[in-house]
């Protein structure tokens, strides 16, 4: 097995355009149990692919594999064209992957911008320079400022975490990954334990973002799905059950026996 320092492979062949994610054949085995088992799905830029599937489905698994959180059992990962299957979490933010997590994670004594510039400092590897005044670091406090403004947060700059709502805290996280410069984001179920209202909002930024990012969506609202996404992907027992369109999906008997009709709609 190769380490996380080995210099990943370009697999591009040329004069073809990559897609901005790409799984092939992958596969996460836990004991007798397979998780995921041989998926082969494909994310283009500028677009939202949404992952869908009921409980137990491995969506998640899928989204901690994508991220480097989980190793493969087999398959390959491949981010714009070159393999980062044995990339360690780190590696693969440095090479543009961002995502959020099914649980808000953020720091929730810190302000927003202060959220947002410890993002943007792992990004530049800037984190460690003990000596150096951090707000001195006008690239870093800009590319934060940035990321507040792209998620919508900008009214919110200076307020504690703490102090602000689900839905915004969910927002800073996503203000977080924004902050790391990704062109691949990896959302794990944004709209979780979100209103009516709040989930739109969260819907609207989304629309947005993916004028510059190629977004993979694991999320069980589905009016928000099939109003965002523009591929789905259904998985059921690990596996892609099928891929198409948001129409074509639920025009298809397949999906509406194993998930659509189903009432079933709980966290895998």
């Amino acid at each position: 097995m190769n380490s996380a320092s080995t210099r990943a492979v370009v697999v591009a062949p040329a004069g073809h355009s990559a897609p901005a994610l790409e799984t092939r054949s992958l596969t996460r085995r836990f004991g007798g149990l397979t998780a995921v088992n041989g998926v082969s799905i494909r994310v283009e830029s500028g677009t939202v692919h949404a992952v869908i599937g009921p409980n137990g489905a491995g969506k998640s698994t899928l989204v901690n594999l994508l991220s480097g959180d989980l190793a493969p059992s087999h398959g390959e990962i491949i981010l714009e064209g070159t393999d980062i299957t044995r990339l360690g979490p780190p590696q693969r933010s440095l090479r543009g992957l961002g995502r959020s997590y099914q649980k808000t994670n953020v720091f929730l004594p810190l302000s927003v911008f202060e959220n947002a510039r410890l993002a943007a400092q792992s990004r530049a590897g800037s984190s460690l320079r003990f000596f150096r005044p951090v707000l001195r670091e006008g690239a870093i406090n800009r590319q934060a400022d940035e990321a507040i403004e792209a998620a919508g947060l900008s009214a919110r700059r200076d307020r504690i975490v703490a102090t602000l709502s689900h839905g915004e805290q969910r927002q800073v996280e996503i203000a977080m990954a924004l902050a790391t410069a990704p062109r691949v984001l990896l959302l794990d179920e944004p709209l979780a334990g979100m209103g009516a209202e709040e989930s739109s909002g969260i819907v609207r930024l989304l629309s947005r973002l993916r004028e510059r990012h190629a977004i993979l969506l694991v999320e069980h609202d589905m009016d928000a799905v099939f109003s965002l996404a523009d591929t789905l992907t259904v998985m059921v027992n690990g596996t892609v059950l099928e891929t198409g369109s948001p129409a074509s999906i639920r025009a298809s008997a397949a999906v509406q026996a194993a998930y659509l009709g189903s009432e079933d709609t709980h966290h895998d």
